[in-house]
């Protein structure tokens, strides 16, 4: 498999929103078991509306983010987008993943963990100074989690709490 990496096309956009929907259907469904349905529908009630939404927003309309696809013979197999926030003063200089996704097709072939080092590498290169990610500890983000501990992020648990009412 050769694996290229690319900036962001505004005509890849289908295809990163379809490819998006694909990857993260089983976190929406671990949130759902995890959360049960009440919460889940009042914290997704528009659904794969909304995940189209952030996708099209992230990869469209924010100045500071970055965007790279990668495609193995042609097709877009994965994408990342990543948020600069590099002052002036040089305080707050980090770097974000806002999103990353890999087509199920092609998940456990290394490509997350390609995409992830491609946006480190590009962060130095921009002056960053610390990289972030955020991501769920249910069993849906386990993949992502390995994926970002592979490229060598440190975690630091973080619990939130819902409840219904």
């Amino acid at each position: 498999m050769h694996l290229h990496i690319r900036p962001f096309s505004p005509d890849d956009l289908e295809d990163v929103v379809q490819l998006s929907l694909l990857a993260w259907t089983p976190v929406y469904r671990s949130f759902e078991q995890v959360l049960g349905t009440k919460i889940y529908s009042l914290l997704f009630p528009d659904g794969e509306q909304a995940q189209r939404s952030v996708v099209e927003k992230i990869c469209l309309e924010h100045e500071k983010t970055l965007v790279w696809v990668a495609e193995c013979d042609e097709v877009i197999t994965g994408f990342i987008a990543c948020t600069l926030n590099s002052q002036e003063n040089g305080q707050d200089n980090t770097g974000e993943v806002e999103l990353l996704a890999v087509h199920p097709e092609y998940q456990n072939q290394g490509i997350g963990t390609e995409l992830n080092h491609f946006a480190l590498e590009k962060m130095k290169e921009s002056g960053i100074k610390l990289a972030v990610v955020a991501t769920g500890g249910d069993p849906g983000h386990a993949p992502a989690r390995r994926t970002y501990e592979k490229a060598g992020y440190t975690a630091l648990p973080n619990v939130r709490y819902y409840q219904a009412l």
